[in-house]
């Protein structure tokens, strides 16, 4: 070796013994809190504590947001955004979802997946329905083949029934048992989240009578912040499913009002915000489209593959970026 090749190696190698140790590999939320679980009505991590992930709900499978279904766009969430979590909100009803495509539903489910599985982070495979119980079949064998796949991995979180209309608990809860149990010939462990009716609000009503035949099952809860009916007597209805001890995950939630649009009243997306943190609920937010509407994060023919700077962000956009980045640090 001459002294060029000596000189070379060193400026290798010799950074990565500064003071004695080796450069660290960022630590990924992941890596962090390993496979989520419930213990005595709260998620909890690999040791035992609870954890607050907060990421972003892509939009729905179809339509203006199915565009941002990506690889570049998961990279960017996960960069730029600093995103823990990504919830994959998979049509199934309406035209080109899943009951009509399964195939091309499927495989748009896996590629980001596999990107979020890659980056690090917590998937959420959103059964996106408001009336699953009709479709119990096709949902319990995608959720079958969606376990058999990720049983061995603490990435993937089970979301089987995204906002359950006006049916009956009973109801909601029959079929949740049959699709908690079919994913549990396959996968033992990882978290499945069940729904409630009124949008996945009346989690007090669930916490009466909860699923207790499985075990790690956690409850959506979903707001809209701007919302007149979304508000003291929404978030009571949520304090009292906690205090009588049923673990929430707010899977959905956005700045603005029920429809997607309306008003961004800043004041009262605080006030929920302060909320979720103070009872460390994990959160999604709604969501990565850019249709002109309150609750859309892109502004029109945003970039389809992310590298988004703030200009091309909805005001809502730069809310949830700002506020990912400050709680999201790593």
């Amino acid at each position: 070796m001459n002294r060029l090749q000596f000189f070379l190696l060193m400026i290798v190698f010799v950074p990565c013994f500064v003071n004695g140790s080796t450069p660290q590999k960022q630590q990924t939320p992941v890596d962090k809190h390993g496979f989520l679980s419930v213990k005595v009505g709260k998620m909890v991590n690999q040791l035992g504590v609870p954890p607050q992930l907060r990421g972003i709900s892509f939009s729905w499978s179809i339509w203006q947001g199915a565009k941002y279904y990506n690889k570049e766009v998961v990279n960017w969430l996960v960069d730029d955004f600093k995103v823990d979590l990504i919830r994959l909100s998979m049509a199934v009803e309406p035209d080109s979802g899943y009951l009509q495509f399964p195939e091309k539903q499927r495989d748009k489910m896996i590629e980001l997946i596999d990107q979020g599985i890659k980056r690090g982070i917590y998937v959420i495979i959103d059964w996106h329905d408001h009336h699953a119980s009709k479709n119990k079949k096709e949902s319990k064998d995608f959720f079958q083949e969606m376990a058999k796949r990720y049983h061995h991995v603490p990435n993937v979180i089970y979301e089987i029934w995204n906002e359950p209309e006006r049916q009956p608990w009973s109801e909601i809860k029959g079929y949740s048992e049959e699709i908690v149990a079919a994913i549990r010939e396959y996968d033992k462990k990882n978290l499945i989240v069940i729904g409630s009716s009124q949008w996945d609000q009346d989690v007090d009503v669930a916490a009466e009578d909860p699923i207790t035949s499985f075990e790690n099952l956690v409850y959506s809860f979903h707001f809209y912040a701007s919302d007149s009916w979304h508000q003291e007597k929404l978030r009571a209805k949520a304090e009292k499913a906690m205090e009588l001890g049923l673990p929430l995950f707010v899977t959905e939630w956005g700045v603005g009002e029920a429809n997607g649009d309306g008003v961004f009243d800043l004041e009262k997306a605080n006030r929920w915000m302060e909320w979720m943190e103070k009872h460390q609920l994990s959160w999604a937010n709604w969501n990565i489209t850019d249709k002109e509407e309150t609750t859309a994060l892109l502004k029109p023919k945003a970039s389809v593959k992310g590298n988004w700077n703030t200009s091309v962000l909805t005001p809502a956009g730069n809310y949830i970026r700002d506020v990912l980045r400050k709680f999201n640090l790593r």
